[in-house]
């Protein structure tokens, strides 16, 4: 039983298996790609966090009309 591994061949990956990697990691950077554009543009988009006011049922300054 020590010997099994001795006995079995080193196999070169078949053409097929040779695609599948090369797309696998065409779809990991789209994937990768795609995360980096969404976190840029959460980034953008809290990098002025004050002029973004969320709908909470509260009464806002900026909503009320500025008096004279």
């Amino acid at each position: 039983m020590a010997t099994m591994g001795v006995n079995m061949a080193i196999r070169n990956d078949h053409e097929l298996h040779k695609r599948r990697v090369k797309s696998n990691l065409l779809l990991g950077l789209v994937l990768g790609g795609f995360v980096t554009l969404v976190f840029a543009i959460t980034m953008v988009k809290l990098k002025d966090g004050q002029l973004m006011e969320a709908f909470n049922h509260t009464l806002r300054n900026s909503l009320l009309e500025k008096s004279k």
